[in-house]
């Protein structure tokens, strides 16, 4: 069951398109830009497409990869 945060960001992507650029996607996220770079760097990030030379995020697939994160124990 989804929170009504991730549903109101969710509403809120989807009014414009569903791809985001990586800015985008990292404010989504709560990350900064850098680390989602990193991610996508060394593969453990969300899934991105190219399109054109441009990278893009879809919102479904930023919301797939911040389910499958889990924190260290103790970590809050």
């Amino acid at each position: 069951m989804e929170d009504d945060d991730s549903i109101e960001r969710a509403r809120e992507a989807k009014r414009g398109s569903p791809f985001l650029s990586p800015k985008q996607a990292a404010h989504y996220l709560g990350v900064s830009l850098r680390t989602l770079q990193v991610h996508r760097t060394r593969g453990t990030g969300p899934r991105f497409r190219r399109h054109c030379r441009r990278i893009r995020y879809h919102i479904d697939d930023l919301d797939s990869w911040s389910v499958g994160q889990h924190g260290a124990p103790g970590d809050d």
